[in-house]
């Protein structure tokens, strides 16, 4: 363990050294790496899908779309707009300090900590890497062991293209998180599980260490009579079937208007069945990432509600996408976040018992709303909370660098995606530049009537 500890010691204060040389403050290096790894990662590309399909299962095509193609338009994005996120901006000045010039000035944060999760290894390692290399941090970059193939992998891709006191990957387990997590880094973001974050935020705040978690829960659909019940039905399928449902924005239970329930129920049928053809034996399925996870959905499935799929194969860890109907808020399968193949189905009498029962649970990372009503879909959007989400789809609000990504309460703090990245690893320094004449008198002891009289003209 001290080994472990002396070596995360000695790569953080390389990185300290190096960004107090002042190197990452200059725009052209920042655009410069970025232009290199974009060039690396599109060359390597075939490495990556398959580590992925090593470790998850995951087909080439999905592992591009959805990981790999995703994070180079991140970089395209980023390359794109650098330079004037960089440049200090100009605000107006208040009557208080006339005679000035106000402004803010964006500076990197310092030396940042990402720690990514197993289920998407490549995206939300390099994604958020992309936004703190643009704003000008060194990072040290810690993948999940759950997926060994996919941290070597990326330790190599990083090592091509990085110096190591700038980008550094650390692979490894539970001894390597605790041996960074007790380090004093200027920013950590963390993706993965509540509980995890919480030891995450509890151990970051031994140094007042600014942490941004981008966590999960369990995102909800909602589908309003009003809604196309079978354009619904294929897009849940989508969301749903990406990565064997191990996704943090993931469709993780269904609340359907009572109306059009028994139609919503075939549509899904159809839709699963026609995405995911023979799931324990189609190649371009997922798999679940090892036997603890299989097992602890397995055990969520309660065979007496299953109207579809509902089987296994424990050797190949592949579940059947599967549709559990007639479910209540007191069955296993509602009491913690899915992270599997299985579709909850909850028949409610109207929205407004939908929108409770959403608003009774811990605020979701994603919420997704299938209606044709502007009524039903503008009471949702402005009072039921959630971190991010779509109407009449799932999942494509993340594949946007225009758009921030992130929770709220329970499923996370902070956001990224393009220029949203740019600023949670920058300081954005709020300055004023005071001309020396004139200088006003009423500012200074002592403090005369007249004075006073201006001043409260002026600050009201």
């Amino acid at each position: 363990m001290s080994e472990t500890i002396n070596k995360a010691e000695s790569l953080l204060a390389s990185q300290r050294a190096f960004f107090r040389a002042g190197r990452t403050m200059d725009v052209d290096f920042r655009i410069a790496m970025l232009k290199r790894l974009y060039r690396e990662l599109k060359e390597n590309s075939k490495d990556l899908t398959d580590a992925l399909t090593a470790d998850l299962g995951k087909s080439e095509s999905e592992g591009y779309m959805c990981e790999v193609g995703n994070v180079l338009c991140e970089i395209s994005y980023q390359i794109k707009h650098i330079r004037k996120w960089a440049q200090p901006k100009r605000k107006l000045t208040d009557l208080v300090n006339s005679f000035a010039k106000s402004m803010t000035i964006s500076e990197p944060l310092g030396n940042v900590l990402i720690m990514a999760p197993w289920n998407y290894p490549v995206l939300l390692c390099l994604d958020p890497l992309v936004g703190a290399v643009a704003a000008g941090n060194t990072v040290i970059l810690k993948p999940s062991a759950y997926a060994p193939e996919t941290s070597r992998a990326l330790k190599a891709l990083i090592d091509k293209v990085f110096m190591p006191e700038h980008v550094a990957v650390v692979e490894g387990g539970r001894a390597e998180n605790n041996a960074l997590l007790d380090l004093r880094f200027d920013h950590i973001f963390f993706t993965g599980s509540v509980a995890v974050g919480k030891t995450v935020m509890e151990r970051a705040a031994k140094n007042l260490t600014p942490v941004t978690l981008e966590l999960g829960g369990k995102s909800p659909v909602i589908i309003e009579k009003s809604a196309n019940v079978k354009l619904a039905a294929k897009r849940i399928a989508f969301g749903k079937l990406l990565n064997c449902g191990q996704t943090c924005i993931a469709p993780d239970y269904v609340l359907v208007e009572e109306e059009v329930h028994e139609r919503f129920i075939e549509e899904m049928k159809k839709s699963l069945a026609k995405q995911c053809p023979d799931p324990l034996d189609n190649e371009g399925f997922a798999h679940m990432v090892n036997k603890k996870h299989f097992d602890r959905v397995c055990g969520l499935i309660n065979a007496d509600k299953v109207v579809f799929g509902g089987n296994s194969d424990e050797e190949k860890l592949k579940i059947e996408p599967t549709i559990l109907d007639n479910v209540t808020a007191e069955d296993a399968v509602m009491q913690e976040e899915i992270f599997g193949p299985l579709l909850p189905v909850i028949s409610v009498k109207n929205m407004k018992e939908a929108e409770e029962f959403i608003k009774d649970r811990e605020k979701p990372l994603a919420l997704y709303l299938f209606t044709n009503d502007k009524k039903v879909e503008n009471r949702f959007m402005k009072h039921v909370p959630f971190g991010g989400g779509c109407i009449n789809d799932t999942i494509v609000h993340i594949l946007s660098s225009r758009l921030p990504f992130g929770g709220v309460g329970n499923s996370g703090m902070g956001k990224y995606h393009g220029e949203y990245s740019f600023r949670t690893f920058s300081n954005e320094k709020p300055v004023v530049k005071k001309y020396l004449f004139p200088d006003l008198p009423m500012r200074y002891t002592p403090y005369k009537k007249v004075y006073e009289k201006l001043v409260r003209m002026i600050q009201r």
